[in-house]
């Protein structure tokens, strides 16, 4: 199992200057890069693959093959790299499912890759499209109805087999090709979560909204402060100090010294 690693963090575990470019970094970047199109073209056309340079967050696609998911190189990361990156969670999620917004149904699984220091500085994943195999699938079934090839039906004491589904409460990955699609949606997604009306919300439902963001991952996005704020129709301040409040309940919680963002004005 992964190691989980620290790196330099403000308040509520916001990356302080983002992840910088290493020497070692830039030469995986510079492997992997070259490596991108080879794998994409020993896979099934229906896979696409992505590498990106976490350093250049939001915009980080350096290098993709496949069609997938349309995305271009200089593309922004999905909602779900920007979590994991926030969470420190494990380095790699392998054959999760999610869906594109028409509906198409995706495997996909995400590497990341971390230099002789530990430092994560990129992200390679893999997305498959499976309608296309749902239609092979489909044909494959219509034939061996055709000629009377059914598979037996299950006998009474035998075990029931069930394939791994992703869970129904789980939020698919959303693939954008611009940051301020992404930057919406996750905010979209965050007031969504406290169901009150943004004029309507008190303190506490602007907080937990706050919070949200935060558990996304929001804050490695540039501006983030600035977009939550005109959102939520407070000042930029205000927001410092929602997180910092934030980061004192989880100092509190866990008996650590809250680090502090220092308040302006």
């Amino acid at each position: 199992m992964a190691q989980m690693r620290s790196r330099p963090a403000t308040a509520g575990g916001i990356p302080d200057e983002g992840i910088r470019p290493t020497v070692d970094g830039e030469r995986l970047i510079a492997v992997f890069s070259a490596l991108v199109e080879p794998l994409g073209r020993s896979l099934p056309p229906s896979t696409e693959v992505v590498l990106h340079d976490l350093s250049k967050l939001p915009n980080s696609i350096v290098a993709i093959h496949g069609d997938v998911t349309g995305r271009r190189v200089g593309d922004p990361a999905t909602d779900l790299l920007l979590k994991k990156l926030h969470e420190l969670s494990e380095d790699h999620i392998v054959g999760y499912e999610t869906h594109l917004a028409d509906g198409r149904r995706i495997r996909s699984s995400t590497m990341i890759i971390r230099d002789v220091t530990g430092q994560p500085v990129a992200a390679l994943c893999l997305n498959s499209d499976l309608s296309v195999w749902e239609s092979v699938q489909d044909i494959a079934t219509s034939m061996l109805d055709l000629t009377g090839m059914r598979k037996p039906t299950q006998q009474a004491g035998e075990p029931r087999i069930v394939p791994a589904q992703a869970s129904d409460e789980a939020e698919p990955e959303v693939f954008v090709t611009d940051v301020d699609q992404l930057a919406s949606h996750l905010i979209r997604q965050a007031v969504s979560n406290v169901d009150v009306p943004v004029e309507l919300m008190q303190k506490r439902h602007k907080v937990a909204v706050v919070r949200d963001l935060k558990d996304r991952g929001m804050f490695h996005l540039r501006d983030a402060i600035d977009m939550i704020a005109t959102t939520l129709g407070v000042t930029r301040f205000t927001i410092y100090n929602y997180l910092n409040e934030i980061a004192d309940e989880d100092a509190a919680d866990s008996d650590d010294e809250p680090l502090q963002i220092g308040k302006e004005g």
